[in-house]
């Protein structure tokens, strides 16, 4: 029998959503063992002078607990 826990961070990217969610899923790796997935909670923009500044997401993390 596995046990999981999920995990909540949020993180942003100047350059895409995309990017934030590959910086945030690395990021995490560093301190969580045995992620097996990861939601998109909520997205956002930052917006300066009428333009996109950054992207945000919030991530919920998935990963296994060791026995």
């Amino acid at each position: 029998m596995s046990v999981a826990r999920h995990t909540e961070i949020s993180v942003s990217s100047s350059k895409s959503f995309e990017d934030a969610i590959e910086k945030g899923i690395k990021r995490a790796n560093k301190t969580l063992d045995n992620i097996t997935g990861a939601w998109v909670k909520d997205m956002k923009v930052d917006v300066k002078d009428g333009k996109v500044s950054a992207y945000r997401v919030n991530l919920k993390v998935t990963f296994i607990l060791k026995g």
